[in-house]
């Protein structure tokens, strides 16, 4: 069963840092891009940062540019999250491309089609 299983979110204070992981199985996951993506109630799926299925690449949202990074190592993709703030309260989903080595990953849900259960980020100001 193919499957990616998120986790490290919590509760932080505005300036805070976490780490979330998203580990992945059930098949080959690096020759695919891969992205996290974040919902708050009321809001729609927004993408966060994505990385190249090579991991030569890294693409991030205007507004976590500068402060999250997007990395991959073996069956694993971290999101370090640095100088949290409270508008980064959602949560937050890892996902695989829908297409295997894509020159460069896209920003909507409909280029992906696995993902994770999620996992909760809250910062308090």
């Amino acid at each position: 069963q193919v499957q990616l299983v998120e986790s490290g979110g919590g509760m932080v204070q505005a300036g805070g840092s976490l780490r979330l992981s998203c580990v992945a199985s059930g098949r080959t996951f690096n020759s695919y891009a891969m992205a996290w993506f974040r919902q708050s109630p009321g809001n729609e799926r927004e993408f966060v940062a994505a990385i190249k299925w090579s991991g030569t690449s890294t693409y991030y949202s205007e507004h976590v540019e500068g402060r999250f990074t997007i990395s991959r190592s073996g069956a694993t993709t971290y999101l370090q999250m640095n100088s949290l703030k409270p508008e980064d309260t959602a949560v937050y989903y890892c996902a695989t491309d829908s297409n295997r080595q894509r020159n460069k990953p896209g920003r909507a849900p409909e280029h992906y089609d696995i993902w994770g259960q999620g996992t909760q980020v809250t910062v308090s100001s």
